[in-house]
Formats: structure tokens, C-alpha cells, sequence
């Protein structure tokens, strides 16, 4: 497949050649464009993100405990940081949507931009291995601050509910989507949690899988502080 000149542009800043081209270009497609989307690559990408941040951080900032330092990766992979590198990457002007995504303005949304952050690393893993995949997240956060202070910044709901269950020595939650409703641009997810060491599940809905989950995750931690006051 030809690569198109947008895409070898993109390449160059991800200093990454794909072997697949048809790879990166589903990164790029929104569900709204076509069924060939990148919901699944978003997937893979968050949890190969979340590793390669976590070994950045234990290897910088050797003086934080767990919590600080799953504080300080909450800042690094929240929705706000993820958009700011797409547009660093210029990735506003590489998405496929759909007309009516593309009508509302979608490629200059925060969410969209950050799942299709995570859709690129997540085809840069399958194309070439997690090393490709874990040097390319540490180059995407060249740019970025990361310093112990970040420790402060206010918990998101996933955050403080892994922190809940962490000081428990209980598993990670477990997130998936139940359902969506709604025109392709303009979804809504409802994601459910689930804590299977508790038989407990709570679900969230939001504008996005990302914003499904945090509000599943404040749900749950209600949940568990009214149980355990």
C-alpha cells in the first residue's frame, strides 16, 4: 500500500517506520468513518501507554512510593496530556470521520485525539514489538515535565479507586463497555466496573470509553466508602 505523504510526515516526528501501513492508517479512522476504526488499537495502546509511563517513572523518580508514583502516572496518561502530544503530532488534520463527526468539530476533540494517541502506539506495538512501542511513548514525553510535585495534582475517580484497592492488597478493577447509544458522533458509553474480589459492579456513562470509565470508577468508590466508612 502506498504511503500517503501525510502519513510519512507523521512517521518521521514518531520516528517510526511502519511495516504496515494499513496499521497506522486504522489508528487514524474514528468509528464514525468506517468499521475498520481504532477502538481495538485504543485498547491495546492504553495498556501498553500505561506500562512504558510506569517504567519511565520507577526508573526517574526513584524516591516515590506506589501511590506517588500512580499519582504522578494519572497526570502523565489523563485525557489533557494525551491531547496536548496529538496536536504536537498534528493529528488533527490526519483523522478519519465521518461527516457528521467532521461537521461537530471532532478532530479537535480532546477524546477523540487521545484514544487515536493511544490507537498510534498501540499499531506501533502490534508492527513492531513492545521495545518500538515503549521508546516511542518515552519520546512522546520527552517534552513533558515530569517531576514528583505532579504527586499533588487532584486524583481522578480510576485513580483514587486503584489507590482504594491497592491500600486493601485487593485486585485492580475491571472495566469494559456494556453499551453504546447514540449517533457515531455522538455516542455515549456506558462502561461497567467490576471489583470481582467483592462481588461488587457499578456502572458509568460518559462522552467517551475514557469518560465512561472515570465516572464508573466514582460510582464504585461510593459504593465502597458507604460500605466502608
Amino acid at each position: 500500500m502506498p504511503v500517503p505523504p501525510t502519513h510519512a510526515e507523521l512517521q518521521r516526528r514518531l520516528q517510526h517506520v511502519f511495516g504496515s501501513t494499513a496499521l497506522l492508517q486504522r489508528a487514524l479512522t474514528h468509528r464514525s468513518f468506517s468499521a475498520d476504526h481504532n477502538e481495538r488499537l485504543e485498547f491495546l495502546g492504553d495498556s501498553v501507554l500505561n506500562l512504558a509511563v510506569s517504567a519511565l517513572l520507577y526508573q526517574r523518580l526513584t524516591s516515590l512510593s506506589e501511590g506517588e508514583l500512580s499519582r504522578v502516572r494519572a497526570n502523565l496518561v489523563k485525557q489533557d496530556t494525551l491531547h496536548q502530544i496529538a496536536l504536537r503530532l498534528q493529528l488533527p488534520s490526519l483523522l478519519r470521520l465521518g461527516e457528521g463527526e467532521t461537521r461537530s468539530g471532532g478532530a479537535q476533540r480532546p477524546s477523540i485525539l487521545a484514544d487515536a494517541l493511544e490507537a498510534v502506539i498501540g499499531a506501533v506495538y502490534l508492527d513492531a514489538g513492545y521495545a518500538a512501542a515503549e521508546a516511542l511513548v518515552h519520546r512522546l514525553y520527552d517534552g513533558v515535565d515530569i517531576n514528583p510535585q505532579m504527586q499533588a495534582a487532584t486524583k481522578d475517580p480510576k485513580t483514587a479507586l486503584q489507590e482504594w484497592l491497592q491500600g486493601r492488597r485487593l485486585k485492580l478493577p475491571q472495566y469494559r463497555v456494556a453499551a453504546t447509544a447514540g449517533a457515531a458522533h455522538r455516542q455515549t458509553f456506558e462502561v461497567e466496573c467490576e471489583i470481582p474480589e467483592l462481588g461488587l459492579s457499578q456502572r458509568g456513562s460518559g462522552g467517551s470509553r475514557r469518560a465512561g470509565e472515570q465516572a464508573a470508577a466514582a460510582a464504585m468508590l461510593e459504593t465502597l466508602k458507604a460500605q466502608h466508612p
